[in-house]
């Protein structure tokens, strides 16, 4: 029998979680008490102090706002997930996420360090694969622009488009009265940009045959 990937791991891990928070009884508040909270990273003192706030970048990953989201979250991390790892291995995908959740927590923490509306969801760690992904699997070329290098450019146009994507779409979902992690999405796809080729390098590295 095949071993689960990780991919597959992460996104069991965090169905079983998730669903089990949604249908816990309501004096859980699982997202208060687990998802990411700036003002706590920033030293204040809250009512929901069920889990430390420095790994709480990690526990929003496995608490949504309902089924809905959770599913749109699993597919973007199945789908880039599975792909990026057949290239990048099962230990570079679990670094990519994790670090993506931290780069996430830390994006939608600068911009209102005050905060203490709770961020919840798999998307801004997800980003960090969907970001390694759009690198490795793009078909869009790019050219280097003087002594700018063509990855770079390309690295760079890709990040562009995915920051315009999501502030228009945070635009529109606000108008909605939904509100969106933006800084989140950023900050994890800007991750995996920067981590995807120095993986894949050195992981090619290490399975090269000796000489």
């Amino acid at each position: 029998m095949r071993r689960p990937t990780a991919t597959a791991m992460i996104a069991a891990l965090t169905v079983l979680v998730s669903v089990a928070a949604e249908f816990a009884p309501d004096w859980v508040d699982a997202p208060m008490r687990a998802g990411f909270i700036p003002a706590r990273l920033s030293g204040v003192e809250t009512d929901y102090a069920a889990v430390p706030a420095w790994l709480t970048p990690l526990t929003a990953t496995l608490v949504h706002g309902g089924l809905l989201h959770l599913l749109s979250n699993m597919l973007i991390l199945v789908f880039t997930g599975r792909a990026c790892e057949t290239w990048l291995g099962a230990r570079n995908i679990l670094i990519l996420y994790v670090v993506g959740a931290y780069a996430a927590a830390l994006s939608q923490w600068l911009p209102d360090p005050d905060s203490v509306v709770p961020m919840v969801g798999a998307s801004g760690a997800a980003s960090a694969l969907f970001g390694a992904y759009a690198l490795l699997f793009s078909q869009a070329r790019a050219v280097a622009i003087g002594p700018i290098p063509a990855a770079f450019v390309r690295a760079t146009w890709l990040g562009a488009a995915w920051i315009g994507v999501n502030l228009l779409a945070g635009y529109a979902f606000r108008l909605e009265g939904i509100a969106v992690a933006v800084a989140a999405h950023i900050g994890g796809f800007v991750v995996g940009l920067l981590l995807a080729r120095p993986m894949l390098r050195r992981r090619r590295k290490r399975q090269a045959p000796a000489a």
